[in-house]
């Protein structure tokens, strides 16, 4: 079961990330992850299937692994249609488990980070 803390534990590790709010951070100027409260308008389309609890929006790289995400895993990650057409996912944070969430926080990393420091950062990994 993820938590904030271990949302904030990944991103820290990350190099050029900043945390903009108690839950919100960046990669340089460009949203990362983020908390995303359902909305009137995500509850009238979600219906009985609007999860409860907490949610993490996530970058992806391309809505391609935003469905794959959600037909894989359907209990814990979803869209809405006010993300229709942007590469983010939706997630249940406490239904992710920590070594997942760090997984989708570093893809969404090397998707948004500046290609010499996602290089280096990997190769430093590496050794």
């Amino acid at each position: 079961m993820a938590t904030w803390v271990d949302v904030g534990r990944i991103v820290e590790g990350l190099p050029e990330t900043a945390q903009r709010s108690s839950h919100e951070w960046r990669v340089k100027d460009k949203l990362l992850v983020w908390e995303r409260p359902l909305r009137a308008a995500d509850y009238k389309v979600l219906g009985d299937d609007a999860p409860e609890g907490e949610i993490v929006g996530i970058r992806v790289a391309n809505e391609g692994v935003k469905f794959e995400l959600i037909a894989d895993k359907p209990e814990v990650f979803f869209t809405t249609p006010h993300f229709h057409g942007y590469p983010a996912i939706l997630a249940q944070l406490e239904k992710l488990d920590a070594a997942e969430l760090e997984e989708l926080v570093t893809d969404a990393w090397l998707v948004l980070a500046p290609k010499r420091v996602a290089k280096e950062f990997l190769s430093n990994r590496d050794l």
